[in-house]
């Protein structure tokens, strides 16, 4: 796949919505479940730069699979701590999720001859699937994560928080390794999903588009 200036034209946009999104709606759930933290720290906020985080911007950009800077979470505001922690966490990708489904939906009924509008629908149901999905991995600092030490019972949960700590570098070492010594390790986890829900929202259209991820 070239980084042609169109490319980099669509794409750096759609990349800072799919994580202002993702991140504005943790800091909503949190806020709705009584946390005010994130809107105290001013990440409540649609402002695409306070919630990059570099490495998982990159990663999202040349990968399509990324994450964001976590929002500040307080749990001890929450009423109900390991439902809000999950509902919070399950938030960001959601909201990446409907945003693909809206992305497919006009690839399904509003395909127009304009080569920067057809890209721009199809990097938008790429990225925010790849962002959606990737952080619901149960892999530490991921959301995934959250979720699963929220289900998990209390002594397991303390155990997997221990081990979370290395999640980071793990999280790393996967994506070098899928990407420079060609494990296919993150590809045979998301990609399939990836693309059978980018078809199921967009349809047929969405193979007449794909050819313009290669020029």
């Amino acid at each position: 796949m070239s980084f042609d200036i169109t490319q980099w034209i669509v794409k750096i946009p759609v990349l800072l919505f799919a994580i202002t999104i993702h991140e504005y709606a943790h800091g909503r759930a949190a806020f709705h479940f009584g946390n005010p933290t994130a809107k105290q720290m001013g990440r409540l906020s649609f402002n695409p730069l306070i919630h990059i985080d570099p490495l998982g911007a990159i990663c999202l950009f040349l990968f399509n699979f990324g994450w964001a800077k976590p929002v500040p979470v307080d749990v001890r505001y929450f009423k109900n701590t390991r439902k809000d922690v999950i509902l919070m966490s399950l938030a960001g990708p959601m909201a990446n999720i409907c945003a693909a489904f809206m992305a497919g939906m006009l690839i399904r009924f509003f395909v127009l001859p304009m080569e920067v509008y057809l890209r721009a629908l199809l990097w938008l149901i790429l990225m925010n699937l790849g962002l959606g999905l990737f952080n619901l991995l149960p892999l530490p600092p991921l959301d995934g994560s959250h979720v699963l030490e929220n289900i998990l019972p209390r002594e397991a949960a303390i155990k997997f928080r221990k081990w979370g700590r290395y999640g980071p570098l793990v999280l790393i070492g996967i994506i070098m390794l899928d990407n420079f010594a060609h494990t296919g390790i993150v590809g045979r986890i998301l990609v399939g999903p990836m693309f059978s829900l980018a078809h199921l929202f967009a349809g047929d259209n969405l193979f007449a588009l794909l050819p313009l991820l290669r020029q």
